[in-house]
């Protein structure tokens, strides 16, 4: 059972890991932003309280698997590593820069904590399906999360990939689908509608939820029901906002991928320590 405490302190970390995605994107004055702010709720329940990890051993074979689909919102990815202490939290300052191990996009390689490199969109789902059913084959439990945009799932890649593991019965994957309905160009409705999107992923064979994307016990309970449903894979639809815990920022296509001025900076970084 979920406490208080348990709830406040994911709380205060994701406020935290919110400060440190503004200051990379600032810094670098690239990055995108946007996205970014809407999934620190998701990738603090996964890393700080439903994933099975090890910092010290980004390694080790029985680890969950994550996959950062939208690889173009790394700031969130790295920010949370480091929170966690996969690299030093000096290192972000490197971000985007020359040499850095933390570029634009997440690569693996490099990146202590990192499982898949990321950055063509639509690949998340059939990585983590390969994933997934290979370690169906070994024998191994680990489970296979994976964060894809609502725009980036427009693409047809996606939906093959999801026949796929519904073939396999891939119980050990769940997906989530970052739905804030905003993407480069604009509404998403607008540029290629997904509405309905739940029956969409419930007619290719998935078990399907849609919930807050911020409420933390609701992610964290929609994992937890997961086992109780073997055989199928699990997508759970997060209803987000884009740039959410900024004002300025929330439900702003422009924010999709564009750096802060000063002004802007401040501003954000004054919100953020006042929530």
């Amino acid at each position: 059972m979920l406490t208080a405490e348990t709830i406040h302190r994911l709380q205060e970390v994701a406020r935290a890991i919110r400060r440190d995605i503004i200051e990379m994107v600032y810094r670098a004055n690239s990055g995108h932003i946007g996205g970014s702010l809407g999934a620190a709720d998701l990738l603090t329940c996964l890393y700080f309280h439903v994933m099975r990890h090890r910092p010290s051993q980004p390694d080790w074979a029985d680890r969950d698997r994550f996959i950062l689909s939208k690889g173009h919102c790394s700031p969130v990815l790295y920010a949370t590593l480091a929170r966690c202490g996969y690299f030093p939290a000096e290192d972000l300052q490197q971000f985007r820069r020359t040499g850095s191990h933390l570029q634009g996009h997440p690569y693996a390689p490099k990146t202590p904590g990192v499982d898949v490199s990321t950055g063509t969109l639509g690949l998340g789902i059939s990585t983590g399906g390969g994933m997934a059913l290979a370690a169906k084959l070994r024998g191994q439990h680990h489970r296979v999360f994976i964060l894809c945009g609502d725009g980036e799932i427009q693409e047809g890649q996606a939906w093959e990939a999801a026949m796929f593991a519904n073939k396999y019965k891939l119980d050990n994957i769940i997906g989530f689908v970052d739905r804030n309905y905003l993407q480069t160009d604009g509404y998403s409705e607008d540029i290629m509608p997904l509405d309905p999107l739940r029956p969409k992923w419930e007619a290719f064979g998935w078990r399907t939820l849609q919930i807050d994307g911020h409420d933390l016990r609701a992610i964290i309970g929609a994992i937890d029901e997961v086992p109780s449903h073997p055989g199928k894979p699990t997508m759970i639809i997060l209803r987000t906002v884009k740039g959410k815990g900024v004002s300025f920022m929330e439900n702003e296509a422009m924010w999709h991928g564009t750096p802060p001025n000063q002004d802007q900076y401040e501003r954000a970084m004054q919100e953020l320590a006042d929530a």
